[in-house]
């Protein structure tokens, strides 16, 4: 009689981790969709999806012409709107949640080496991002609208939609919180070996054109709101040649022989 094992009895071994596997998966997806409806159900009842969208207009309705008012062109435009702006301040704010429930879910099999790569690299482009969604917030917008509301003809009745200022607001939300990821994908980019540090010191000027030309895009049309985003994203950019520079050299495996197990 054979000692072997069948090959059933060999897939049933690797069956049971890929399950575990998935139920773990589905384990974290629900964490993230419990805290996203748990701040969705505190939005909901304080301040209120009405209050969160006034909160969202704010920089658009101070720089309107006296006595002039926001619109909503959609028959149900006033109940949905601010009901998507609840949800998106609901991911927003639960974002750093459902990242940790990311990292859970993938930490334990990642070595010691990467950890220390990917964990600062994740609390850092979180950070950035709202970094760069609340300088559009507080100082783009607090620039460009009144800019804009200048250059409109005198016969015409400024009165924008709700819907529309909705998708204007996250389109800059998104373009400036991906800006401000420019650290993040230059050390990506150097600890993989893709661009070598001396290569993006070199790459500046180019930098340069290609920022400008995102800015000119994303941003509405006034020098001060494409000023607004090229300089941040300069200086981001040395910031991380910079950083680069230090993960390289404290994120490297460790030498042949040396023990670096996931844990």
């Amino acid at each position: 009689m054979s000692d072997q094992p069948s090959s059933s009895e060999d897939l049933s071994g690797t069956e049971q981790p890929f399950v575990g596997h998935l139920v773990e998966l589905r384990d974290r997806l629900l964490y993230c969709l419990y805290g996203v409806a748990a701040v969705f159900a505190v939005l909901v009842f304080f301040p209120g999806p009405s209050a969160l969208y006034d909160l969202l207009a704010m920089p658009l309705v101070r720089a309107l012409p006296e006595g002039s008012k926001m619109i909503a062109v959609g028959v149900v435009s006033p109940f949905l709107v601010p009901i998507k702006v609840s949800v998106l301040a609901s991911l927003g704010l639960a974002l750093p949640w459902v990242l940790y429930q990311v990292w859970a879910f993938v930490a334990p099999g990642l070595y010691q080496h990467e950890k220390r790569l990917v964990m600062p690299l994740v609390v850092a482009s979180t950070l950035l991002f709202y970094a760069g969604a609340a300088f559009c917030y507080f100082f783009v917008f607090g620039q460009a609208f009144p800019a804009i509301q200048r250059m409109a003809p005198v016969s015409v009745a400024v009165s924008p939609d709700i819907d529309a200022y909705l998708d204007f607001v996250i389109t800059m939300f998104i373009a400036f919180g991906v800006a401000f990821e420019v650290p993040i994908v230059v050390v990506i980019l150097a600890r993989m070996g893709m661009v070598t540090v001396a290569q993006l010191k070199s790459f500046r000027s180019y930098f340069v054109v290609g920022a400008a030309a995102v800015a000119g895009v994303v941003t509405p049309p006034d020098p001060v709101s494409m000023l607004a985003l090229l300089v941040p994203m300069c200086v981001l950019y040395e910031v991380g040649i910079w950083t680069a520079q230090i993960f390289i050299k404290h994120t490297q495996a460790p030498p042949a022989g040396e023990a670096d197990t996931p844990a």
